[in-house]
């Protein structure tokens, strides 16, 4: 009868402890899933702000290429590693390391390249800025901005403007390709007064 007692006993107190720990090991199990499920909220969280802050990527194209012919009947090619609309209007498009050949109906061709750029995709309109480099036959020319206007039949290069040539170098205010009467107008920094007009058909 003892015997049984104290296995009676034995049996309550194994049930008594089994219990327990399975109540604990539900506990913890229940404490992880609610870590699992806040690391997994925070994740998300965190995945919708990078998206937020990206928003605007699928506006961003890479390696782009318009091309076409302006009102003088020139053809041009302009290429960029980046473009990106603008907030203002979807006809401006902001580019980064531009590359432009203008093909003029003299058969000679104008190069010009900058680290960044805008494009008005309807009145074929260009702006260059930042490092711009041009090189028209013979001659190089480094500025800070360049602008092609294709209603005026212009394209003029301003800003710190150098032109090296196999005369020589010069610096200038100002140069004006006039694309409907194949001339150059140099506006020079140096000396106010000389306006050089150069045909460079």
């Amino acid at each position: 009868m003892m015997k049984r007692t104290k296995k009676i006993k034995f049996i309550q107190i194994f049930l008594f402890f089994a219990g327990l720990s399975l109540i604990f090991l539900t506990y913890l199990s229940y404490q992880k899933k609610s870590s699992e499920t806040i690391i997994s909220k925070e994740a998300k969280t965190d995945i919708n702000t990078k998206i937020e802050l990206n928003s605007d990527s699928q506006d961003t194209f890479y390696n782009i290429e318009y091309s076409g012919i302006d009102l003088s009947g020139n053809r041009y090619i302009l290429k960029a590693e980046e473009a990106k609309n603008t907030e203002s209007s979807t006809e401006f498009v902001n580019l980064k390391f531009v590359d432009a050949k203008f093909y003029f109906k003299d058969d000679t061709v104008l190069y010009v390249t900058s680290d960044s750029g805008l494009y008005n995709n309807k009145t074929l309109d260009m702006i260059f800025e930042q490092n711009v480099k041009g090189k028209y036959t013979s001659s190089q020319l480094f500025a800070e901005k360049a602008e092609y206007s294709n209603s005026k039949g212009f394209l003029t290069i301003s800003k710190d403007v150098m032109i090296k040539d196999i005369k020589g170098t010069i610096t200038a205010e100002k140069l004006t390709f006039d694309l409907n009467k194949n001339k150059l107008d140099i506006n020079s920094s140096i000396d106010k007064k000389i306006n050089a007009n150069l045909n460079y058909k």
